[in-house]
């Protein structure tokens, strides 16, 4: 499809700057390319100035993404209002639920009322979470939900099947403003498996990765119980973790347990890693035990590395996954069944090469980045280009 859209001036809304550099950068460069204006927003960080270097303008938020402060959190809608307003924004595209939900009543807020998409991986720390906090939080977010995410002039971007089927039992959103686009994409061309046999594993020790942000909720305390079981055994496993702490969300890992996990000599903390591809090109297997995902980028970037991969049966995750085919599905909060499927390909190196391939090939046909933008492009174009749309 040949996109030729009218001028206008797009703001993409995020709660890292790391989130739009590392998942989004191609998104801004192919608007650019098709004659968008892109501006950026997001909490101040170190990758704002990564952003204007490549020739993007964008704003450090005055936001705050644990703060349930009530004036503060008005605060930094209005902002954004002020933000829109400024800047004569046509289209607001904001990624997770509080960035979706503020930039949905921000846009509502301005004058001309610009078009907005949301796009929200997976229902977040609110819906997923069983602490007091979370479950007093639910209803009251819900309810925000389902005022700032619908409308004529509204889309809602999820990224799997059960989103699409969650969102619709729990009235969140309406079905004519749902539309389905499984993750940011992955540049398959730099993730590729390596032809480098210098980079593969030289010693009988199997690597076995688990690349993301190190919070409960991804399953890294499985991972952890994994090692120690297997470790028990006498395996000759290498368990890595490649991520930070995130801070800002609720189910961060204190970095103390992270230390008292490498003194025990359970995993290698690998802290962050910008060079991901080499990374994954040097390990055998990676694995994420998550509890819920939108669509998990690191998985299919190492599917598009070729390597076998092992995640636990809940939504997101088996949308990259099909169980003995391009890797394993393990049943959610259950370290006994990691442990076990680590050990199977652990075992069988020759399994590994083949669950590899499948996921490559699936990496290639469904997930390049050029697909997902293509498909992204196309609800541009569904509000943009309308008549009379400005």
């Amino acid at each position: 499809m040949t996109h030729t859209p009218i001028r206008a001036k797009i703001l993409l809304f995020a709660n890292t700057d790391w989130y739009l550099y590392n998942f989004r950068r191609s998104l801004a460069m192919a608007l650019r390319d098709k004659g968008y204006e892109v501006l950026l927003t997001s909490p101040p960080g170190a990758y704002g100035e990564k952003i204007r270097n490549l020739g993007f303008r964008w704003y450090p938020a005055p936001m705050n993404r644990r703060s349930l402060n009530p004036l503060r959190e008005s605060s930094l809608i209005n902002w954004l209002r002020k933000l829109i307003i400024a800047e004569k924004v046509d289209l607001v595209h904001s990624f997770t639920i509080k960035c979706s939900i503020y930039g949905s009543v921000a846009a509502r807020l301005a004058p001309t009322t610009p078009a907005t998409i949301n796009a929200v991986a997976g229902l977040g720390y609110v819906f997923t979470n069983n602490s007091i906090k979370a479950r007093t939080l639910r209803p009251l977010v819900r309810k925000l939900m389902q005022k700032a995410l619908s409308g004529p002039n509204s889309r809602l971007v999820l990224q799997n099947q059960d989103d699409v089927t969650l969102f619709l039992q729990q009235r969140l959103a309406e079905k004519e403003s749902i539309r389905l686009i499984r993750g940011s994409g992955v540049n398959c061309e730099a993730f590729s498996p390596s032809l480098d046999t210098a980079l593969q594993s030289n010693d009988s020790t199997t690597k076995v990765l688990l690349p993301a942000r190190l919070l409960w909720d991804k399953g890294v305390g499985e991972f952890v119980d994994a090692a120690r079981k297997l470790k028990t055994k006498g395996c000759q496993i290498a368990f890595l973790l490649a991520g930070e702490p995130d801070p800002g969300n609720p189910a961060a890992i204190p970095t103390a347990t992270i230390r008292a996990w490498e003194t025990e000599n359970l995993v290698t903390w690998l802290g962050h890693v910008d060079d991901m591809h080499t990374l994954f090109r040097k390990v055998d297997i990676v694995a994420l035990p998550s509890y819920r995902e939108g669509l998990p980028k690191g998985l299919i970037e190492a599917a598009a590395c070729g390597k076998p991969l092992i995640t636990t049966d809940v939504p997101g995750c088996r949308e990259v996954v099909t169980n003995k085919e391009d890797g394993l599905l393990i049943p959610v909060r259950d370290s006994q069944a990691l442990s076990e499927a680590i050990c199977r390909l652990h075992k069988n190196p020759e399994l590994r090469r083949q669950l590899g391939k499948k996921a490559r090939e699936k990496a290639l046909s469904s997930f390049d980045e050029l697909i997902v933008i293509e498909r992204t492009l196309d609800v541009y174009d569904e509000l943009i280009s309308r008549p009379n749309r400005f």
